[in-house]
């Protein structure tokens, strides 16, 4: 690894939900620092790994259904058979349903807690158990960056189940931070504002709310996908070797009005 600290030489990272948008982007930028990428997710993520390997990087697709934790850890195994190693681990991949919380139904409510806080957190255990073996070995500091959400910090309406997961992403990120700094991992978060993907699709082309979106967001754009793969490179960069159960906002300002 060379004097730069956001070299990411020699590493592999584990990207959830790496087929498009966010996922799409934190694993290009990360490719583009150096790392070696594992694309996780339920669909094939063709293009990313074509994008990937043009940049010189190799990239393995793992296919895993995270709406249960059956496949995690398959994935650790298969990546450390396929790459030999796993250093970092995005956990990308979630899930929203949206419905008055009166209405709201246990089904909905299951399934993206199970998606989104209890699989994020049995990977987060699965591939720190690798980790934690390679620090011993060579030193190398694991790295986890999970994604959270504007949610993390405010209620939102017509979405409890998300909210509640992405709150319980913001805590359980400083819990593992705080047990697994002492074991060489250092474990963080990452907060989208409103970034245009597909999932936003309807919000940009809906004239009044994208109006609405822009007039609250400092930057008055919306996010790119690489703008989260930047503070993903940093995050899972000897860049942030002090930095501890964080979650940073990339928002263009939104938090802050």
């Amino acid at each position: 690894m060379g004097a730069n600290p956001f070299d990411l030489t020699g590493r592999t990272a584990v990207v959830t939900g790496a087929n498009t948008g966010i996922g799409q982007g934190i694993a290009l930028a990360l490719a583009e620092a150096g790392a070696d990428i594992a694309a996780v997710g339920r669909s094939r993520a063709d293009e990313t790994a074509e994008k990937v390997r043009a940049l010189g990087r190799r990239c393995e697709l793992v296919s895993a259904d995270l709406s249960s934790i059956e496949p995690v850890a398959d994935v650790v195994d298969t990546v450390v058979d396929k790459l030999g190693r796993l250093d970092i681990l995005v956990n990308n991949a979630g899930i929203i349903r949206r419905e008055d919380a009166l209405q709201f139904s246990e089904e909905d409510w299951d399934a993206v807690m199970d998606t989104n806080l209890k699989s994020l957190f049995f990977l987060c255990q699965a591939a720190a158990r690798h980790m934690t073996q390679w620090a011993a070995q060579e030193g190398a500091r694991g790295k986890i960056v999970n994604i959270a959400s504007m949610l993390t910090f405010q209620g939102g309406i017509r979405v409890p189940s998300y909210t509640a997961s992405k709150s319980g992403v913001g805590g359980l990120t400083k819990l593992l931070a705080n047990e697994w700094a002492p074991l060489g991992i250092n474990v963080n978060a990452i907060a989208p504002g409103y970034i245009a993907t597909n999932n936003t699709a309807a919000l940009q082309a809906d004239e009044t709310r994208n109006r609405q979106i822009l007039e609250r967001i400092p930057e008055q754009r919306w996010g790119d996908p690489a703008d989260i793969g930047g503070a993903a490179v940093f995050l899972a960069s000897r860049a942030a070797d002090y930095v501890q159960g964080h979650i940073l906002a990339v928002d263009g300002g939104w938090l802050a009005r």
